[in-house]
């Protein structure tokens, strides 16, 4: 069996050789075509083209626009993530047991003995619930924003967890309230370009011998680091950027000359037994001279990175970026903008011819300037001229513009995805719409496929380091907590599906006719339309629900009983009580509510009855 690297220089020396390798990907190398890629897509469009400043340069950003479209419809759709336990069936009598334990689990019963089918399937959708909560804590999404934009960039994206024992929980382990649960899950967006893959020919992450990812940290803050882990602080030095620059960006190539930082390399891989069947899975961390933290367990059973690729590459780790191919394409346009915009310039201001020995005075070429000139007449009309430009076509900036639409519209961008038609038929706007984002569902799959590992990941944190802890869920009824022992679990095989809600502003306004004509049917309540519309339409909707529940109560408490109403009505007005058994139930409700807002009958309201 291999023998795993350890030591600070092995793995110095791994991390430099995979970095060679990504080195020598396409025509520039990762690393240096990611720069190309940023600068380009942020605007920076004529670095290194050392034109001056005499011309206008021009730049229409169409990397961004499409960057930008596609980021956002693959990001834009909610989504929520299902939890699952193989060999749990789903059957009514399942569903009857498990409303039985939940409402016991409410009540204060601890778990205990067997675990059976109704127990993990309250459990998988407490976690589910639970997914949403601890998203939120580690802002998950914002951290999507992170990610497309690497993806979109470098080709690649990664998402490190990892857990942090410093994180405050404001949970105990006992009713006193004296030992504090601390520690959760953290997650950190990784730059792929600090981070070598063990097989950079596999594209499987849990397939990977080992990943090492570097980080440029603080030099203080990793001394304290090692006298936490017991190791000689001393022997961590600051390094320069100059040997090892994991700083990413043309920005990143340059430090604070104050600053002290060295760079931090953390090695995962698997520490398998004697007979290769079971492993665990480990990490250590180092500098390039010192070890940060000798090797240990981090207590779950699979590599803790996800990563989404925007376009894929055989037998290869690292993805493509689209930027790439579209640079060429982008220099056209700012090039042919530049030379219009010149030549339109030059033909409204075209270039001043000044006879000096005649004009002495400062030229400025302003509009209005007073020249004088000393001479006769011959000598005024040489003394200024100007130079007749060549003819400029009318057509030029529409050929820019074909070029720029052609090459939004080759890359999914086009005018219906865009929104750019006029709305004169919305059922034809909507279907070219869909049409336009189908090809979008491509990367969209691969992005729920990215979001599923993290939920897995997720979900083997909880069940081997969360020990005995209450989960807060927050779901229809409100937020509560449920009583999680992990290692009643830790054998389960769970999964994760992800669930996608509508994402688009067609799909919203659906959504809320067709709630509009349930609700003037009759056939929903108030309450009902409320909770089913789209998230944000309403500020503060529970808030509304909960006062719409606090009037029907009131409502609901009447002097006078339905009863008495309906035996008053059949036995002294019984042509009207057959009218009223006639009515809908939305009508004989209105009735009522109406005839009971009054304490008792009135002789002259009976009449008017």
């Amino acid at each position: 069996m291999e023998k795993i690297k350890l030591t600070p220089q092995e793995i110095a020396r791994e991390y430099a050789d995979g970095t060679s390798f990504k080195d020598g990907i396409g025509e520039r190398g990762l690393q240096e075509q990611s720069k190309i890629n940023e600068r380009f897509f942020i605007g920076d469009q004529w670095y290194g083209v050392h034109c001056g400043n005499s011309k206008p340069l021009a730049r229409r950003n169409l990397i961004k626009r499409i960057g930008e479209y596609k980021m956002s419809v693959i990001g834009s759709a909610p989504i929520a993530v299902n939890y699952s336990a193989d060999g749990v069936a789903d059957t009514e009598e399942l569903q009857n047991e498990k409303r039985t334990l939940l409402s016991e689990i409410k009540g204060g019963k601890i778990l205990s003995g067997a675990v059976d089918p109704a127990e993990i399937s309250i459990m998988m959708t407490a976690i589910s619930d639970y997914f949403n909560v601890t998203a939120e804590r580690v802002k998950l999404d914002i951290k999507k924003e992170q990610l497309l934009r690497n993806a979109y960039i470098s080709g690649t994206a990664l998402c490190y967890t990892y857990w942090d024992p410093d994180i405050k929980t404001g949970l105990y382990a006992d009713a006193q309230q004296t030992i504090p649960l601390d520690g959760d899950i953290a997650l950190e967006v990784l730059d792929v370009e600090n981070v070598v893959f063990g097989d950079p020919n596999t594209e499987d992450i849990q397939q990977q011998p080992y990943i090492i990812m570097a980080k440029r940290c603080e030099l203080a803050e990793v001394r304290r680091e090692a006298r936490r882990n017991r190791l000689d602080e001393e022997e961590i030095l600051a390094e320069s950027t100059d040997r090892l620059n994991v700083n990413i960006g043309d920005r990143g190539e340059r430090e604070p000359s104050e600053s002290k930082r060295v760079t931090v390399f953390t090695k995962l891989y698997k520490e398998y037994d004697r007979d290769g069947r079971n492993y665990r899975m480990m990490a250590v961390r180092v500098t390039e001279n010192a070890v940060v933290r000798k090797p240990w367990c981090i207590g779950i059973s699979c590599y803790p990175i996800a990563a989404f690729t925007w376009e894929r590459r055989h037998s290869s780790a690292y993805g493509e970026s689209e930027i790439t191919y579209m640079i060429p394409n982008q220099i056209a346009v700012n090039r042919m903008l530049t030379a219009g915009i010149w030549a339109a310039m030059v033909s409204n201001m075209p270039i001043m011819v000044v006879n000096g020995d005649t004009v002495t005075a400062d030229i400025t070429n302003e509009p209005g300037q007073i020249i004088k000139v000393y001479g006769s007449n011959e000598d005024v009309v040489g003394a200024v001229r100007y130079v007749t430009p060549p003819q400029f076509q009318t057509g030029y900036f529409g050929s820019v513009d074909a070029i720029f639409n052609q090459t939004l519209s080759d890359n999914g961008a086009n005018d219906a995805a865009l929104g750019n038609l006029r709305p004169d038929n919305a059922t034809a706007l909507i279907a070219l719409r869909e049409a336009a984002l189908a090809p979008m569902q491509l990367y969209q799959n691969r992005f729920f496929g990215f979001i599923e590992e993290l939920a897995r990941i997720w979900a083997d944190f909880w069940i081997h380091l969360y020990g005995r802890r209450p989960l807060k869920v927050r779901d229809k009824s409100g937020l509560w907590y449920i009583d999680f022992q992990a290692e009643r679990y830790q054998r389960l095989l769970i999964n994760a599906r992800v669930d996608v809600g509508a994402s688009t502003v067609w799909s919203e306004a659906v959504v809320i006719q067709t709630l509009d004509n349930l609700l003037r049917s009759g056939i929903i309540t108030v309450d009902q339309y409320l909770e089913r519309l789209p998230s944000g339409m309403i500020p503060d909707v529970t808030g509304l629900r909960n006062d719409l529940h606090r009037q029907e109560t009131v409502t609901e408490e009447p002097d006078i009983t339905d009863g008495e109403i309906l035996e008053n009505l059949r036995e002294n007005y019984p042509n009207e009580y057959e009218i009223f058994r006639r009515l809908s139930e939305n009508e004989r409700r209105s009735f009522l509510l109406n005839l009971q807002s009054g304490a008792k009958f009135s002789s002259e309201e009976e009449g008017d009855l």
